[in-house]
């Protein structure tokens, strides 16, 4: 599995706008659904806080990654955003994100959610992967750090 399977420039954002982790998720749930890959966006909303609420998806080092299973998606899908600023994401360092993830999958699967989640965290643990995306000034930089750096193992 590669993370660009599932992550389309037209999924990311190199400018989140949000200033709370909800308006975040707003933001990167209305990425995904302009761009028809969200069969019921409420439904999915729904899902992600009900997720969020349960535990917070806020890692370490800038990086969050509020995911859910839902029925408001067909397959997995990942969104990205970046807000260099940061925000609130109740991480476990107790510093704001700055790089989040969000991944969906339909209810039904297991494997290919938990492997994405893994890949995300795995590649970001290194620290010139999350500084080489902190610098990008746009979406399809983003997009080409990401197919060109992220590995699957």
């Amino acid at each position: 599995m590669q993370i660009n399977d599932f992550l389309s420039v037209e999924y990311v954002s190199a400018d989140l706008k949000g200033e709370t982790k909800f308006q975040i998720i707003e933001e990167l749930l209305n990425l995904l659904s302009a761009n028809k890959k969200i069969i019921a966006l409420e439904i999915a909303l729904q899902d992600v806080l009900a997720r969020e609420g349960y535990l917070s998806t806020g890692l370490e080092k800038g990086l969050a990654i509020p995911h859910a299973k839902t029925d408001g998606v067909s397959g997995l899908v990942i969104a990205f955003g970046l807000k260099k600023e940061g925000v609130d994401f109740e991480s476990l360092d107790g510093k704001p994100a700055k790089l989040i993830f969000l991944v969906l999958s339909p209810r039904d699967t297991s494997g290919p959610h938990i492997q994405a989640l893994a890949i995300i965290s795995r590649n970001l643990k290194d620290r010139a992967k999350r500084e080489e995306l902190l610098k990008a000034n746009s979406a399809q930089e983003i997009m080409d750090i990401i197919k060109n750096d992220f590995t699957s193992q």
